[in-house]
């Protein structure tokens, strides 16, 4: 497998894991996937990864809900997602 097999292996497997029990968090993350991941740092990416580790309850107060994460390390990533357009 190349490079770009497996990348875009990992973008699935991350899409697959943007489909949350929230419409709205399925709608605003994948939507932060497909407009900004590929940008990101690589320290970003890895906390994206993390991130959907989360229960849905805590990265929708985080995202949509307007909280301050409780990891400071969260703070650049969150509001990347809280700006990002969906249509």
């Amino acid at each position: 497998m190349n490079i770009q097999d497996s990348d875009l292996s990992n973008i699935e497997r991350l899409r697959w894991q943007c489909r949350r029990g929230m419409l709205e968090l399925d709608v605003l993350l994948e939507a932060f996937l497909e407009q900004h991941y590929s940008e990101l740092s690589p320290r970003l990416q890895r906390l994206f990864i993390q991130l959907l580790d989360f229960p849905d309850p805590v990265i929708h107060a985080w995202c949509v809900g307007g909280e301050p994460p409780d990891d400071e390390e969260f703070s650049e990533l969150i509001a990347s997602i809280r700006e990002t357009r969906v249509c």
